[in-house]
């Protein structure tokens, strides 16, 4: 990744990158009955704690969306990815509720 990633972006960021096409992944760290509900399709659907064991998983040559129920979860995985130096995590702030309530309003919430 030749630039710089930033710490957080809204729904509105993500709905762009999604829009031109950009090469991301989504790292959706809800529980399984939680992305039952709505998610991303093609998303890395890894659990907050089951994270620590699967890091090896997580693609590190592209930006890497973190995204939770309200944002508070994929704020601290963030916080942790970056610490064990995945620079490349990115925290969607108000997560798929946000998305839900501004971008895509047929996803459920919950």
């Amino acid at each position: 990744m030749d630039q710089a990633v930033p710490f957080n972006i809204d729904v509105h960021r993500l709905r762009d990158m999604i829009g031109r096409g950009e090469d991301f992944r989504i790292l959706d760290i809800r529980e399984p009955w939680e992305t039952e509900i709505c998610g991303f399709d093609d998303s890395l659907e890894i659990s907050m704690r089951t994270l620590p064991a699967r890091l090896d998983e997580l693609p590190r040559d592209k930006p890497l969306v973190v995204i939770c129920h309200h944002g508070v979860r994929s704020l601290h995985a963030t916080q942790w990815l970056r610490h064990v130096g995945m620079r490349n995590a990115i925290n969607l702030q108000g997560g798929i509720d946000a998305w839900a309530r501004q971008i895509d309003l047929r996803c459920p919430t919950y």
